[in-house]
């Protein structure tokens, strides 16, 4: 038997070939290459089990709807038993609403604008092996949730449901876009977003859009863990300049930090790093510490687990 071993797919998104220029992100990429940095150095991953999908010029994979779902399941696959999956998200989310969905959903924004859904993320959930994880990274807007029906444990403040900073990028498209950006691409006038998904998409769209195919919800407790940038009423943001030495995400930057400012020895569970980040955060502009709190969602157990598991041999 093969030992155990630790896989992470990183995926940034800036957006440059965007046709709106004000949709465009300049952290992404540096979060990602960040990210990549830390679980090799920290957590013992190796360079092969590192999959990075970013949308640069020249990329011979684009990060879009059907390649991240094409990797997250081929990770999934290749899982076994006591193995740590990873998948952290730098880019646009977005909210979707009724009568645009049948219900109000949180959603990632892939380079295709081909949205991957928190039921998506429940189907590979509910496919991890018994005795691996799969914990998520989602350093976007709108995030908190993101994995259908996930237990929450440090969830949202109160803040009101417009919260959105006014003087920095945020991480959120408005769902409008996307519906006029299909609306254009197929001529339909229909407002449900599943229509022009499926039509464009195929089989690749949303499990979501899908009737035909049948969704399994199970509420069992589960290895699913997502740590997410923001609350699903909130809008995640970027440091620019001003604030560091480049362009980065709050969330991936906080978390980043929270591995600096603690000595390699000493494991910290999942709770321990959002509660962390959220301290780290507060140290911010304002206008990040008032508006965006991130959150967790996993199982009791997994809660108080260590962040991306222990594995000796790696």
């Amino acid at each position: 038997m093969s030992p155990p071993k630790k896989m992470a797919l990183l995926v940034g998104c800036t957006y440059s070939d965007s046709e709106d220029p004000g949709f465009e992100l300049y952290g992404c990429h540096n979060d990602v290459l960040g990210m990549r940095e830390l679980l090799i150095a920290r957590f013992g991953f190796k360079l092969k089990h590192v999959e990075l999908l970013m949308d640069r010029p020249g990329s011979s994979v684009m990060p879009t709807g059907a390649n991240i779902k094409s990797a997250l399941n081929k990770m999934v696959d290749q899982a076994k038993k006591g193995d740590v999956l990873f998948f952290h998200f730098s880019g646009h989310g977005t909210l979707i609403k009724p009568p645009y969905a049948p219900k109000t959903e949180e959603v990632i924004v892939p380079c295709d604008n081909n949205i991957i859904t928190s039921e998506d993320f429940r189907q590979l959930v509910n496919r991890v092996p018994k005795g691996a994880t799969f914990t998520i990274l989602s350093d976007s807007c709108n995030s908190g949730g993101l994995i259908d029906k996930e237990t929450e444990q440090i969830g949202p403040c109160a803040t009101p449901d417009d919260a959105i900073s006014k003087l920095r990028p945020t991480r959120m498209i408005p769902f409008e876009s996307i519906l006029q950006y299909f609306t254009t691409l197929t001529g339909k006038t229909s407002t449900d977003i599943g229509t022009h998904l499926v039509e464009v998409f195929g089989d690749d769209a949303s499990i979501m859009f899908r009737p035909h195919d049948p969704i399994n919800k199970t509420l069992e407790a589960d290895e699913g863990i997502l740590l997410s940038g923001c609350q699903k009423n909130e809008y995640s943001c970027e440091l620019t300049e001003k604030d560091v030495s480049k362009p980065c995400g709050a969330f991936t930057y906080a978390v980043q930090m929270v591995f600096k400012e603690n000595p390699a020895g000493r494991n910290l569970s999942n709770r321990e790093v959002v509660i962390k980040a959220r301290n780290i955060m507060k140290l911010m502009p304002d206008d990040i510490e008032n508006e965006q709190h991130p959150c967790l969602y996993c199982s009791d157990q997994n809660a108080d687990a260590p962040f991306l598991g222990v594995i000796n041999d790696a």
